[in-house]
């Protein structure tokens, strides 16, 4: 896919949550890398994939794939914030089943986080696509639940989310 509308939709973005909240001299890398962690862990909680334990089903998949982009808009700007555009267009079959994938996902961000290098960036958003991959979900369904949740997030701003 070609991700370019997105990153300019997410720059535009992330130009007016600073511009509402007077961030435009201050470093929020960190509070986006925290913040992409929490979404991730309630895109695994909605998944119930983990929960050896528990016999409640998963929730609906339109649940998983608003969690899901919720982790693209942080991804996105996270590589924003660096300078860094991802642009592969294939992607490789994921090794693991959903559990493991969510691990991958987590040492992927761990290690972005603490080499921000382009590498560890396109590692973090190529394991990030093959959960999406095993998640079910395709490449329109991902861009149309962006492009729905980013109103929904400009709309929060106005509302003082």
């Amino acid at each position: 896919m070609d991700w370019s509308e997105l990153y300019t939709m997410q720059k535009q973005l992330d130009s007016y949550i600073e511009d509402q909240h007077e961030l435009a001299n201050k470093d929020v890398f960190r509070e986006k890398y925290l913040a992409l962690l929490v979404e991730l862990g309630e895109l695994a909680n909605e998944t119930r994939c983990f929960k050896f334990w528990s016999t409640k089903p998963r929730n609906k998949q339109s649940v998983i794939l608003e969690e899901y982009v919720d982790g693209i808009h942080f991804i996105l700007s996270l590589g924003l914030e660096k300078g860094y555009r991802y642009s592969s267009n294939s992607l490789v079959q994921p090794e693991d089943d959903e559990t493991g994938q969510f691990n991958r996902v987590y040492d992927a961000c761990i290690s972005f986080y603490r080499k921000p290098l382009e590498e560890n960036y396109n590692k973090l958003f190529d394991n990030y696509l093959q959960l999406g991959y095993l998640l079910g979900f395709d490449e329109q369904a991902v861009k149309d639940a962006y492009l729905s949740k980013n109103k929904i997030n400009y709309k929060r701003q106005d509302e003082g989310y």
